[in-house]
């Protein structure tokens, strides 16, 4: 086969544009021990290709992956931690402690607790009050907008009846 023939399969091949038959064609040709040295690395390239063709997997394939026991009993033991963890938790909330059984530091601290509640919920009652007296004067502006736009209309309506005059 020519080589300009040769050349112009292998940049068809190169932009995957060949056929099978022109396949074959390259294949047979790099088959021969006469390669020009330009085109080595293709006759390097089909070698490898038809000696790949011809290996085989002989390996057996596991069909069931190997798995073992132990990995069960850790998955259940996770579990019962888990399970025992939350049953202790909620046990030790379920515990109802009164003020008798609090030592006198835990109930000073308690009554210190409550008395700061107790301040912090009567400067909120108090922002709550003022925030009324915001809330009415609100509600005044709204109604004073709204005369505003009826206003507005009866000079429309009455400036359109003085043109048509």
């Amino acid at each position: 086969m020519a080589l300009n023939n040769i050349e112009q399969l292998l940049e068809k091949y190169d932009n995957a544009e060949t056929t099978l038959a022109e396949e074959a064609q390259i294949r047979a040709y790099f088959e021969q021990e006469d390669v020009p040295a330009h085109l080595e690395s293709y006759k390097k390239l089909f070698q490898y290709v038809s000696h790949t063709k011809q290996e085989q997997f002989t390996k057996d394939v596991p069909l069931q992956p190997k798995r073992t026991i132990v990995y069960r009993w850790i998955s259940v033991a996770a579990v019962a931690v888990l399970m025992l963890g939350a049953y202790f938790q909620v046990n030790q909330m379920n515990q109802k402690i009164t003020l008798d059984d609090l030592s006198h530091e835990q109930l000073m601290a308690y009554n210190q607790t409550m008395e700061v509640f107790n301040l912090v919920s009567s400067k909120l009652n108090q922002g709550t009050e003022n925030l009324e007296a915001l809330n009415l004067v609100s509600s005044k502006l709204n109604e004073g907008a709204e005369n505003l736009n009826h206003l507005n209309e009866f000079n429309k309506a009455t400036n359109k009846i003085i043109k048509n005059k």
